[in-house]
């Protein structure tokens, strides 16, 4: 890649999705975009670049966008933040909304593995009585088909899966495994770019959005957070990684990455 290239690929992702891209990190974009360049029938990262540079084709421009944002996830990451999620939150919400459904939305699930912990601890100890709706979504097309087929390598489970839940969730495969389908159905998935309105996605009672924010550029962060904080129910809380804050709800101190209009009932 020259370095016109490089800086056009982080342009675009720049205006299109608020991704931070360094263009001189080129062993990262070469890496990255090469699988692209190869899937689209071009003969090189350069091709590729040269190609959306010189033609007016939406969809290309977005695979090198896609490409470039962070895929880096894994099962029952942060294993706590689910406890607390399923343990304390749910049921506080559950009480407040005396019987009505919680809507949690899972926001830049990737390949599917943050979602699908959620849905599984919930398989496993959802607060009785409620009915609980799971939402999921991703910037990339590619990673929700994965994420929707649910299957893994045997690499991918290993990050983060106890023996029990593979046993309990997961057939095997020639070459990996699959998550049951009772487990797959709770998610109702969309592609969605967290820059735009979320005004269509309705509100709900809980947004888990991890370890994004580190990867968004200073405005693009400011504006996601404050679209995810507009898709809350009074009351709701936004979920997001350890080392991540919100400024405009409050934190429980105690409970890294949680924050919500809810927090000071449910942290008494």
């Amino acid at each position: 890649m020259t370095p016109q290239d490089r800086d056009l690929i982080a342009r675009l992702c720049a205006e299109r999705a608020g991704l931070k891209v360094d263009p001189e990190k080129a062993y990262l974009l070469e890496n990255r975009l090469a699988p692209v360049a190869r899937r689209e029938g071009f003969a090189s990262v350069h091709d590729l670049a040269a190609a959306i540079r010189d033609r007016d084709d939406d969809r290309l421009a977005w695979t090198a966008v896609d490409a470039m944002s962070p895929a880096e996830t894994a099962f029952f990451r942060e294993p706590e933040t689910f406890e607390r999620i399923v343990g304390e939150v749910l049921p506080d919400l559950a009480m407040r909304r005396e019987g009505g459904a919680l809507r949690l939305w899972a926001a830049a699930c990737g390949t599917g593995q943050e979602v699908y912990s959620l849905a599984m601890a919930l398989e496993e100890s959802a607060p009785a009585g409620v009915t609980i709706e799971l939402f999921a979504s991703d910037l990339c097309e590619r990673r929700l088909e994965k994420a929707q087929a649910g299957v893994y390598s045997q690499f991918e489970v290993q990050r983060g899966l106890s023996a029990r839940r593979l046993v309990r969730h997961f057939e095997g495969l020639e070459d990996g495994f699959v998550l049951s389908p009772r487990v797959r159905q709770r998610v109702r998935w969309r592609r969605v770019n967290l820059m735009d309105d979320p005004a269509r996605l309705g509100q709900f009672d809980l947004v888990l959005c991890r370890n994004l924010m580190g990867y968004l550029l200073e405005d693009a962060r400011a504006r996601v957070l404050a679209n995810l904080e507009r898709t809350l129910k009074p009351g709701g809380w936004l979920v997001l990684g350890a080392n991540e804050t919100a400024p405009g709800l409050p934190a429980i101190a105690e409970r890294p990455g949680f924050h919500g209009r809810g927090a000071a009932r449910a942290a008494a």
